[in-house]
């Protein structure tokens, strides 16, 4: 029996990683991009893991992407001439862009964001936050005073001040901080995926989460269950 566990528990491990097309990593997924075929022999992204199809995996990088498709990399691996869109690292930004902002919109629906300097400040005085985010064309000045409120909270910084405002329902925001839990940890984990092509406004990461590790990779990911327990949302 235990050695019935223990082969099962290797399986799922095993289940959990891919390699990447083009470094050859072997990275949980949760920290890589899918990719697939579809019908007509376009490849088309599919962040979320969820469409059919043999996944063709990479590092979540917009250099890695690029080159996958100049030395046309996801042909050799589909075994068969298949179309890349041009636009196609741009448009995996975009998806990963609309995760987070989805996730952060989530997380304000269900109470669990502040929002404006005063407010954060307050908030980071009363408890540890989950995450702290800061418009990327803000001003330097006041995001260093709240970071120096929370040293060793996650502050990311990828998104600019409108793209902040559009997910929690205001025209502007430069700060904000969510509360600890599942949906600012899939929050993290996307912006880890998110940096690769869209590189944050200053470094001021903590942790492993510029490369997403900090997930299991699991199928659904960390961020889909997050979505899903939270208002039953699903992304697609």
């Amino acid at each position: 029996m235990v050695r019935e566990t223990h082969a099962t528990q290797d399986g799922e491990a095993a289940e959990s990683v891919r390699r990447c097309l083009v470094t050859g990593e072997r990275r949980p997924k949760a920290a890589l991009v899918r990719c697939v075929v579809d019908p007509a022999g376009r490849v088309v992204p599919d962040v979320a893991a969820r469409l059919p199809g043999r996944g063709l995996w990479l590092c979540a990088s917009r250099d890695v992407v690029n080159t996958a498709c100049a030395r046309n990399l996801f042909s050799r691996a589909a075994r068969a001439r298949v179309e890349v869109p041009a636009d196609l690292a741009d448009t995996i930004e975009r998806l990963l862009l609309n995760r987070c902002l989805d996730l952060l919109g989530l997380a304000r629906r269900a109470g669990q964001v502040v929002a404006g300097f005063e407010k954060v400040k307050a908030a980071l005085r009363n408890s540890a936050p989950g995450v702290l985010l800061a418009a990327g064309d803000g001003a330097p000045g006041g995001r260093d005073k709240v970071r120096a409120l929370a040293p060793q909270a996650t502050l990311l910084d990828h998104f600019s001040g409108a793209e902040l405002g559009s997910a929690l329902g205001r025209d502007h925001t430069v700060h904000a901080v969510v509360a600890p839990g599942r949906l600012a940890e899939a929050l993290i984990l996307e912006a880890g995926r998110l940096a690769g092509f869209r590189p944050p406004a200053r470094d001021a990461w903590t942790g492993d989460v510029r490369t997403g590790e900090a997930g299991t990779g699991d199928a659904p990911s960390h961020a889909d269950r997050a979505m899903e327990n939270a208002t039953g949302y699903v992304t697609d």
